[in-house]
């Protein structure tokens, strides 16, 4: 891994199978949340790892632990218990600065429901990540290129005529595939995706769907996707099964890296 200091990389090719890595590892996870005078365990003592280029699907009845599980993955929320290595690196032993360094240039997210900028456009909700990573000067410096980088992205993703559009202006599909050229900006070696098609109807669901399946095939990136449809599990390498903030099961699928 580059160290959280060092620029991202651009858009790698596929990584062949022989020579996948470990970009993820997690033993022992416990999460835990105050209720009142008492404290609800979440998570209870999760194992799990994931390689480059893999394709993993997590799904499970709703509470079962699912996001919790994937904010402690990404970063957002710190287990009680357990240990986890980002690309080789223990985030919780290194300063703030870094650790957000490491999830902003190694993670991307994708979200259910979007969570872009409302006072953003398109362009300027892609360069968020960017933005985010660079000092004032550096991003003046780097604007222009930056901002072509992201315009080339969201034209190839069918956005050509929304560039300049907020939110608010744009259809649920169009938000989401703005959230992914978001969350591809910065080359990140994993993509967690939190019920990607769960807020569209079924044919912009697949359109979707097929725009960040090719984009994770085409750039080899480790993901994990979490889904109720068992259509999309099945295009998954493996499929995670939880329940009662517990993997129940990890099971192989015959589909190739």
């Amino acid at each position: 891994m580059s160290s959280p200091g060092t620029r991202p990389a651009q858009p790698k090719e596929r990584v062949a199978a022989k020579s996948r890595a470990r970009v993820l590892e997690a033993s022992g996870i416990r999460r835990a949340f105050s209720v009142g005078d008492r404290s609800l365990e979440i998570l209870h003592g999760i194992d799990v790892d994931l390689s480059e280029g893999e394709r993993v699907a997590l799904v499970g009845a709703s509470g079962a632990g699912k996001s919790t599980l994937l904010h402690v993955l990404g970063l957002l929320d710190r287990p009680d218990e357990g240990a986890l290595r980002i690309a080789g690196v223990d985030p919780w032993r290194v300063p703030v600065t870094d650790r957000a360094r490491l999830r902003n240039r190694e993670i991307g997210f994708v979200f259910q429901f979007y969570h872009l900028l409302p006072e953003l456009d398109a362009v300027e909700n892609t360069l968020l990540p960017a933005m985010i990573d660079r000092s004032t000067w550096g991003y003046l410096s780097e604007r222009r290129a930056l901002r072509e980088r992201a315009v080339a992205a969201l034209e190839r993703f069918g956005l050509g005529e929304r560039l300049k559009h907020r939110p608010a202006q744009l259809s649920g599909g169009e938000r989401q595939r703005v959230a992914i050229a978001r969350a591809l900006f910065q080359d990140p070696r994993i993509l967690l995706a939190d019920e990607p098609t769960g807020n569209l109807d079924t044919a912009t669901g697949e359109t979707v769907l097929e725009l960040l399946l090719g984009e994770q095939e085409r750039r080899g990136l480790a993901m994990i996707l979490v889904t109720h449809d068992s259509r999309l599990s099945a295009l998954c390498q493996r499929v995670l099964t939880m329940e009662d903030g517990v993997i129940q099961a990890d099971s192989a699928h015959p589909i190739p890296l």
